[in-house]
This record gives C-alpha cells, sequence and structure tokens, in this order.
C-alpha cells in the first residue's frame, strides 16, 4: 500500500495529512456503502430482490477518493457494479434500494435494477450492463464537454476484464487524438468474472496499455481514500488544463463472489483475509481514532446514523408500489416525425 504521507509540526507531532472534515467525509461514504451493499446482499437471501447483483463491498476507498476529488459537476459513467459509486454521487439510499427492489420509486422508476442505475440530475449515466460498452459513451461525454466549452470532465469507469475489450483502445485513440476531457479508470480487483489478469494477458500491469497512446498513466493504491484522491486530483487537474485523457489503473479487491452466484473458489482463504486486513474503513477509522481526528462518540455516531438510514431504505422500498404495466410504454426514445413506413 502507498503510504500517507504525515506533517510534522514544528514541536516535533504529527499531524493528519487532511482536516477532519476530508476524513470523515471518506468514512462516512465508504461505511454507507458498505451497510447498503450488506443489507443488499441480506434482502437477496429472503428473494426481497431478484435478478442479478454485484456488490462494492471491498472498493469502498475508490468512491470516497471520488467525492472529495472531482466536481460534483462532472460526470461519471461505470459498470455494473455500481450501487456505491451511485451513493457517493448522492443517489439516496432510499432511491437505490427501491430500485433494486424493482420498484417505481426507484431511481429509474425499478426498470433497470441492480445494473442500471441513472440520474441526469446527479450527473450519473449509469450503470451499464455490457462488459465494456461504457468507455466509448464516457468518451462521447467527454466529447460533448469539449464541444460546449465547459472545464468539466467524464470519469469514466470500468474493471480489468473490461480492459481486454476493443472499444477501448479505439476509445483511447480517439481522446488522445482530440485531447478529450476523460478520466479513465480501470478498477483492477484481479479476476474479472473470475479470471485473473494474469491470465488474461501479457500486460499484467495494466496502466501500461496507456504508454501506446502516450496517455499519462499509473497505477494507485486503491484501497487507501487518500491515495485515490491525490491521483485523481493530479488526473483532474491535467485534463482540466486542456492537455487531454489520463488513466488510472486503481487496484482493489471484492471481498465477495463477482455476484451473488459466485462462491469465488478461484481464490485461496488466505489471499481474502490478507486484503482483509487492509479493509479501507477499518484502516480509516483507525487512522481517525489513533490520530484524535475525531472521537469514539462522533464514530458511533456515524454508525448509527447510517444504521438508520439503511433500515429506512428498506422499509421505503419494500412500502412501495411496484411499477404498473402501461410504465413499460414510458422512456423510450421515438422520434415523432419519423416517415414510418408500411
Amino acid at each position: 500500500m502507498t503510504k500517507v504521507v504525515e506533517k510534522v509540526s514544528k514541536r516535533g507531532k504529527k499531524t493528519p495529512k487532511y482536516n477532519k472534515e476530508t476524513y470523515l467525509t471518506w468514512y462516512e461514504t465508504m461505511l454507507r456503502i458498505r451497510r447498503f451493499e450488506e443489507k443488499s446482499l441480506q434482502k437477496y437471501g429472503q428473494e426481497q430482490i431478484r435478478g442479478f447483483l454485484h456488490v462494492y463491498i471491498g472498493q469502498e476507498a475508490i468512491a470516497a477518493g471520488l467525492v472529495s476529488a472531482i466536481k460534483k459537476e462532472d460526470a461519471i459513467v461505470t459498470a455494473y457494479r455500481q450501487h456505491g459509486l451511485a451513493i457517493s454521487r448522492g443517489i439516496s439510499t432510499k432511491k437505490c434500494m427501491a430500485e433494486l427492489y424493482g420498484k417505481k420509486t426507484g431511481i429509474v422508476k425499478g426498470k433497470g435494477g441492480s445494473m442500471h442505475f441513472f440520474s441526469k440530475e446527479h450527473r450519473f449515466f449509469g450503470g451499464n450492463g455490457i462488459v465494456g460498452a461504457q468507455i466509448p459513451i464516457g468518451t462521447g461525454i467527454g466529447f460533448a464537454e469539449k464541444y460546449r466549452g465547459t472545464d468539466l470532465l467524464c470519469v469514466t469507469m470500468f474493471g480489468d476484464g473490461a480492459a481486454r475489450q476493443g472499444a477501448l483502445y479505439e476509445s483511447f485513440n480517439m481522446a488522445m487524438t482530440w485531447k478529450l476531457p476523460v478520466l479513465y479508470i480501470c478498477e483492477n480487483n484481479h479476476y474479472a468474472m473470475g479470471t485473473s489478469v494474469e491470465r488474461t494477458s501479457n500486460v499484467a500491469d495494466i496502466y501500461k496499455v496507456g504508454s501506446a497512446f502516450d496517455m499519462p498513466s499509473e497505477a494507485v493504491d486503491g484501497m487507501s481514500p487518500e491515495s485515490v484522491h491525490e491521483a485523481l486530483s493530479r488526473a483532474a487537474e491535467h485534463i482540466r488544463s486542456g492537455k487531454g485523457p489520463y488513466f488510472l489503473e486503481i487496484k482493489t479487491y471484492r471481498y465477495k463472489g463477482h455476484s451473488v452466484s459466485d462462491p469465488g473458489t478461484y481464490r485461496t482463504k488466505d489471499e481474502l483475509k490478507e486484503y482483509q486486513s487492509i479493509d479501507p474503513i477499518k484502516v480509516t477509522e483507525k487512522k481517525i481514532l489513533e490520530g484524535n481526528i475525531a472521537t469514539a462518540e462522533e464514530i458511533k455516531a456515524i454508525k448509527d446514523k447510517i444504521k438508520a438510514e439503511i433500515n429506512e431504505a428498506v422499509e421505503f422500498a419494500e412500502n412501495s408500489d411496484f411499477p404498473d404495466g402501461d410504465n413499460l410504454f414510458e422512456d423510450n426514445y421515438m422520434q415523432e416525425d419519423y416517415p414510418y413506413t408500411s
């Protein structure tokens, strides 16, 4: 892991690198995601949630670093393991849970389920179920921002499995040629659906793919919100200066299987235990308490607040109605003046 550098005062006393508000924001973001995902797994087991379910447990530090490093107006597009990222963007846990339940009070009215969240208001463009499909979409969003003359960027996220898709190479070439404001992030949790990176490519360090396009690229410790924040901040500054895209391979780890149907037997118990020993939530909580950044009472208050919030989200979802059958024909694109022929 990347060691967090601490500032040292004139009296020799170490002080936290970031302020209390930042640490507590990171901690609360990660804990909210963890508790939401744990509850969703529980409700799936009780058959309250159906269909696909891919949880973000273990990868929360990436979402936390995003909160502090980019603007709320920046766009995000990602793959189907996306509940945590949506929550970090400010989408309410009530709307997220209702969507998992398939209720009309969900973020996309119960039509998207686990894999297809979307919110124009929060600049969150999915949640995309097709592997790698979001990479050219994010590139297009970046093109739109450059066309409009804004200083905004599009964070385009994908997994290590999607890094093998041809669409990535086409997108990288276009983005570098036109200097598009796109921050590409590969969330490398090592196994795609269940096959290790080493078994799918001769290039195990995925960030090196960017060098083929002269795209600035680097590897990042994804188990540390500090490291994620710092890398994202550097990348965002580069992009906003008009120099074009940036590529980060953020090395993380999922503690659960690829989906609820995956027992994860392709990895050892010792490997899982090793990564659990650097759980970003536990490490951050310890750092906060031992560094006197916040008190144990403040940490408990955050835990109690989030526990109540997630319980309320479940209650909201369970008490909401399913969509009406007629809603099936709403929210579909149709060009009214298209010259249909019989």
